[in-house]
Parts: C-alpha cells; sequence; structure tokens
C-alpha cells in the first residue's frame, strides 16, 4: 500500500489518467446503443472493472469505412497514437483510449466526456444526435454571450464586422444565410492554444468545432483524432487564430520533451511504432523538430482545404 485511497466504486479517475486508461483496458465492455448520425459505427457503451464503472465511446474497426488517402492501419490506431501523444505532452487533452477486443472486434475505447446519452427500451442511444453532440460539444455561440454560470464559456463564436473582438482570434468568414457572411472566431484561450501545437504535430486532418469539449471544471478535452497522422500536410483546422505567432515558452519547452521521447529508445517510439507506419512516425519527428526550428504556428500550407468542412 502506498497510503493513497483507491477511487470509490463506481468512480473513475480523470478522464486522461492512467487509472482511467486501465480501466478501459481490463474492464468489461457492454454496448448499450449506437450513435447513428455518426459516419462510422460509433458504439456507447461502459467498461466495469472490479466495482468501478465508466461511460465509453467504442468504434469497431469492423465498422469504419476506408478512406482513399488513408491506406495504411485504421482510424482506431490513429486515435489510440493522438492520446499517446497526448499523453507524451503533459497537457491530457485527450480523453484516456486504448485499442482493445470488445463485442464487435478489435477497435478503439475512450471515455465518455459529458452526460451519457439516454438509452433507448431497446438500448440504443438517440438517434438523433451525433457522436459529437452526444459528448457534449457545445454549438458556436455569438461573442458576447453570458453563459450560464454552470456552464463552459462558448470557444467558438461568429461576429459581425471585420474584427474577433477583445479575447477572441479571427479563424475567417463563413457563409451564415441570405447571402450573409460573418467572421468565424475562437477564443483567445491557453487550452486551444495548447490544443492548436497538438494538432500541428499529429497533423490532424478535421479539427472542427464539435470536437471541443470544455467542461464546467475548466478542464478541455478534444475528440475525433482518426483522421490524423499523414505523412503529407494535411492539417485542417478552427484554431488557426495563432498561425504563424510565435509558440509559447511552455509549448517549446513541452515540444523539447516530446523530441527527445520520441528518439528509437523509449517506450513512446515503441508505442506508435505498433499503432502506425515506420514512415508516420518519422513524420511526427520531423513535424517536431519543424515546429522547434521555426518557433512558430504553422501558416496553412496552401496546398489544401485550410478549414474542414462542415466546420462545428
Amino acid at each position: 500500500m502506498n497510503g493513497t485511497p483507491p477511487p470509490a466504486p463506481g468512480i473513475a479517475a480523470a478522464p486522461a489518467a492512467e487509472a482511467t486508461r486501465e480501466l478501459l483496458a481490463q474492464g468489461t465492455l457492454t454496448v448499450r446503443g449506437q450513435i447513428r448520425a455518426a459516419s462510422n459505427a460509433v458504439l456507447f457503451g461502459t467498461v466495469e472493472h472490479e466495482g468501478r464503472s465508466l461511460p465509453c465511446v467504442y468504434k469497431p474497426v469492423a465498422g469504419e469505412r476506408p478512406l482513399w488517402d488513408f491506406p495504411d492501419g485504421n482510424l482506431a490506431q490513429r486515435e489510440v497514437a493522438a492520446y499517446e501523444i497526448s499523453r507524451a505532452t503533459g497537457w491530457d487533452l485527450i480523453p484516456a483510449t486504448v485499442l482493445r477486443d470488445g463485442p464487435y472486434g478489435l477497435g478503439m475505447c475512450q471515455a465518455w466526456i459529458g452526460e451519457p446519452p439516454d438509452a433507448e427500451a431497446d438500448g440504443e442511444a438517440d438517434p438523433e444526435a451525433d457522436d459529437e453532440e452526444a459528448a457534449g460539444a457545445a454549438p458556436a455561440a455569438a461573442a458576447g454571450d453570458d453563459p450560464a454560470a454552470d456552464e463552459p464559456a462558448p470557444l467558438l463564436a461568429l461576429v459581425d464586422g471585420d474584427e474577433p473582438g477583445e479575447g477572441w482570434k479571427a479563424v475567417g468568414f463563413a457563409e451564415v444565410g441570405e447571402g450573409r457572411t460573418a467572421l468565424l472566431v475562437h477564443a483567445d484561450d491557453p487550452r486551444l492554444r495548447r490544443l492548436a501545437v497538438l494538432d500541428a504535430v499529429i497533423n490532424n486532418g478535421d479539427r472542427k468545432g464539435g470536437h471541443l469539449l470544455p467542461r464546467a471544471d475548466g478542464a478541455l478535452y478534444a475528440i475525433d483524432h482518426g483522421v490524423t497522422f499523414h505523412v503529407d500536410d494535411k492539417l485542417r483546422t478552427l484554431l488557426w487564430g495563432w498561425a504563424g505567432e510565435e509558440l509559447t515558452g511552455e509549448a517549446v519547452e513541452v515540444l523539447r520533451a516530446l523530441s527527445a521521447a520520441l528518439s528509437q529508445d523509449v517506450p513512446l517510439a515503441e508505442r506508435l511504432s505498433v499503432l502506425l507506419t515506420g514512415a508516420e512516425v518519422d513524420a511526427v519527428r520531423k513535424r517536431v523538430e519543424a515546429l522547434l526550428s521555426s518557433g512558430r504556428h504553422p501558416l496553412p500550407s496552401g496546398a489544401w482545404p485550410a478549414i474542414p468542412w462542415p466546420p462545428v
């Protein structure tokens, strides 16, 4: 005994913690329903182990739709690899994620963020909710909105005019209907800035607004990392507000530590080598070194749409 009391039965550790990862990997996985509007098979369930229970997302490989530009591996492996990188940064921006067997075969299993969906009598989740909405994602709001005291402040907004306003960073103009446009902005938030760096490292090709899950306790988690780790520049994101700006001192230190952790002789590189191709792991190293060399947030390449569609 180390003197630290174990979590109470039924209570899991923090969503990104090692204890949560172990529960996901070792627990009995039971599927409770399906999030039907998702583009790939997304199942809601629970894992239970030694009196502890945790809601989770289970995405079996058998339910994935093949992507022509990602011929190697699968989305589940990339989701786990993204979590491994997040763990290595120490920022814990991605909920604990493991690759494991389940009722429908090998798949990704991830801690659920937000209120679990209501299951129907037949055990299926609400068919009108997609995986982002069901996980508690907040939609974009108008800048200046006053959220309820027990709700996280909005991270995205649409504003009139050409300037984002204090506390916001501009992304670009968006069509809002009837020939009108509005400026899409995101919060000038250090949590989002860390996520922008993480996305650059993992080469995230699909960072949408619905993937951002802020919590009332101040934590921020991000989900859906299947379209990542391509060897070519595929970065598509709503977090371009810092593009071209200098990296923070914190980010530089994290990237230096990550560069060291990606050397051939440490566990992180070994774990990634099981999940990604050798070329993809090498590309991660090169992206980290490029960020350290430039000392700045990346700019859109111009060879690929910079903003995913739909953006939220």
